[in-house]
């Protein structure tokens, strides 16, 4: 296996030495670490130049988001895997040994993700169970949140040939968007070790920048209204549209946007509708 590490950053020149330092202590070496610099006003370029006869870096003439940045990373990737590393986390020295042994075992498997550990504001912290990592036909557990982590996942190139890269349009939520794609048409392996450190809580993650994230989930969901579903991941799809549209239209409310709130009053009335037709 030929694996190709992306990392995006943004302004993140006070982690993305941790994260790069994680990848080049790997027991089992990448292919190639490529870094995607999302024109980044900090130190960020200074702090990889200590790096640069071990990566490639791409520079974006403008700050293009997080998906652009990945997807120019795969771009520009010649591996025939990929694993994706945000800028503020890390991977154990072992993630890619036991991932590629793992994939070895199954050679049907073409995504897997491994679990890992949370930290908040410098403290570990365990995740709820309904943030449990999974593998499998996951489709449905991926309908009411994210259950994949992009630091967690090595997957074949050839499935973004299938079904695409990450959705430039959606200003966060990518991820969620691109597992929803995926889930419905690959299985996907979990390795139960916790091989990532992942750290939240600091002030630039995107769940902090804009309002109402359940917009784009639901912009991710109704991709999938028209296809060919299985009844009971179809109902849940559904029944999560009904209830996030509600959550959306009463956080416009709040926000006294009534344009937004009868919005997605509408299309929960609509998702209601195709429910009822769901169900008789």
């Amino acid at each position: 296996m030929k694996i190709s590490v992306v990392i995006p950053s943004f302004n993140r020149a006070h982690s993305i030495e941790q994260a790069i330092d994680s990848v080049l202590q790997q027991s089992t070496p990448p292919h190639e670490i490529i870094v995607v610099d999302d024109h980044s006003t900090d130190a960020t370029r200074r702090a990889l130049i200590k790096f640069k006869k071990q990566i490639k870096v791409i520079r974006n003439e403008a700050n293009e988001g997080v998906s652009i940045s990945r997807n120019k990373g795969i771009e520009a990737s010649s591996g025939d895997w990929i694993a994706f590393l945000d800028s503020d986390d890390c991977w154990d020295s072992k993630k890619l040994e036991l991932q590629t042994r793992f994939h070895a075992a199954d050679p049907n498997l073409r995504i897997s993700q491994c679990d890992e550990i949370w930290i908040r504001n410098g403290n570990r912290v365990n995740p709820m169970t309904k943030h449990a990592k999974k593998g499998g036909w996951i489709f449905q557990e991926c309908i009411p949140r994210c259950v994949v982590s992009p630091s967690a996942v090595i997957i074949h190139r050839d499935i973004f040939a299938e079904i695409g890269v990450f959705d430039p349009h959606l200003p966060a939520c990518e991820d969620y968007d691109l597992w929803l794609r995926i889930a419905p048409y690959y299985e996907i392996g979990y390795l139960d070790q916790k091989l990532v450190t992942r750290y939240g809580g600091h002030e630039d993650q995107l769940s902090r920048k804009y309002w109402g994230m359940d917009r784009f989930r639901i912009t991710a969901m109704e991709k999938h209204l028209d296809l060919e579903l299985r009844p009971e991941w179809k109902t849940t799809l559904l029944e999560e549209l009904i209830f996030k549209c509600g959550i959306v239209a009463t956080g416009a409310k709040k926000r006294e946007n009534e344009e937004t709130a009868v919005s997605y009053l509408k299309k929960q009335e609509l998702y209601q509708d195709m429910l009822l037709s769901q169900i008789n």
